[in-house]
């Protein structure tokens, strides 16, 4: 599960994968693998405040997709969140930037993640 976490401006949250990490020096939205029997939600919550030190108050389902890493397939679900408690900082070594959402495919994100890209900016095209 991946978040779309935004900031007072609107921007939102990408992190690069650390050094060690497969693609390390790309960047993806924030998120991560699903404990079994955990929802959605509590995954991202557990995720967000373990990566970055924020506490989601609320979230909602943006958008679902499977992704062909080549030697898998995984179902990726990216959440828009609605509310947080607390500042962003990459607790687990990464470094974490805002963007504006228009400006997305400037960035170096990663391929399973460009799907999120285009559903964001769809998003904020309709809310103008």
């Amino acid at each position: 599960v991946a978040a779309a976490l935004f900031d007072q401006r609107g921007r939102v949250l990408i992190a690069q994968r650390p050094l060690g990490k497969a693609l390390a020096g790309r960047w993806e939205f924030p998120g991560g693998k699903l404990l079994e029997g955990e929802t959605d939600a509590a995954a991202l919550q557990r995720e967000l405040r373990e990566e970055l030190g924020v506490i989601v108050q609320s979230c909602e389902p943006l958008l679902t997709i499977l992704h062909d890493y080549g030697d898998r397939i995984v179902e990726l679900r990216m959440r828009v969140v609605r509310a947080y408690r607390g500042v962003p900082c990459g607790l687990e070594a990464q470094a974490i930037r805002w963007v504006a959402v228009d400006q997305l495919d400037a960035e170096d994100v990663l391929e399973a993640d460009q799907p999120f890209i285009k559903a964001l900016q769809s998003r904020d095209a309709a809310a103008r």
